[in-house]
């Protein structure tokens, strides 16, 4: 299902749901946008929405954008393993 927000962007009202091992993730993350946080990247399970958030505001992306860098990253760091 989706929904239009205030600008008449269209973003899923579905949770984006983490997998995998969010340590490494986090770590990759990090080194590839080194203005990120140990903050940043705090994961609690639940709580996807506010690391979402966060991840938008610091990196000055959409939530779009930001669930494709998260997809990205973790299919990275499954390679690696």
């Amino acid at each position: 299902m989706e929904t239009k927000n205030k600008e008449g962007e269209r973003k899923s009202s579905e949770l984006f749901k983490f997998s995998g091992d969010w340590d490494k993730q986090s770590k990759a993350l990090k080194v590839k946008y080194p203005k990120l946080s140990s903050e940043d990247v705090k994961f609690e399970s639940g709580k996807e929405l506010d690391l979402i958030k966060r991840l938008e505001h610091k990196l000055d992306k959409d939530r779009n954008e930001v669930v494709g860098i998260l997809k990205s990253n973790y299919a990275t760091v499954a390679k690696a393993i």
